[in-house]
């Protein structure tokens, strides 16, 4: 059995937060260059209410989630614990998931679909900079149980 103490992480250097704000940023710059709106902005803004409020449940569930487990949230930071149930028997990145909806939902409110379409590079980015190292250091503390996990859960959805 591996040894479940370590002090140093996965190793991720930007915080995956930091990269969804950047790239909803970015899509604000681009949409006050060439703006491109979404659609009738009274739904938009109706959808972006409930997106970025399911968001923030979610987020808070999910905090709640890592407290009860005694882990970290951060990704640079060790792992204690692997977590496989709740949001987490569905989908292995359910917090850069809810990022993503974060993104979507202030570009809904805000009629822009520069903004919308942010999560797109966000979640590129964030599976270069933090997930690929997470996942190889899940694999390496946990071995055959995150690898089990691995092959029966999807990454986003």
């Amino acid at each position: 059995m591996q040894d479940n103490v370590d002090k140093k992480g996965p190793g991720v250097k930007i915080p995956p937060p930091l990269i969804f704000l950047f790239c909803l940023i970015l899509g604000y710059a681009l949409e006050s260059a060439l703006p491109v709106n979404t659609g009738p902005a009274l739904w938009g803004k109706l959808v972006g209410v409930f997106l970025v409020t399911t968001a923030a449940v979610v987020l808070l569930y999910l905090l709640i989630t890592y407290l009860r487990a005694k882990t970290s949230i951060e990704p640079w930071k060790p792992t204690s614990h692997l977590i496989t149930s709740g949001l987490y028997a569905y989908s292995r990145n359910p917090i850069y998931t809810v990022f993503c909806l974060l993104n979507i939902g202030v570009g809904c409110y805000l009629n822009s679909l520069w903004i919308t379409l942010s999560f797109l590079p966000a979640a590129v980015l964030v599976y270069y900079t933090a997930i690929r190292r997470e996942e190889a250091y899940l694999e390496n503390k946990f071995g055959e149980q995150y690898l089990s996990y691995k092959r029966s859960v999807r990454r986003w959805l």
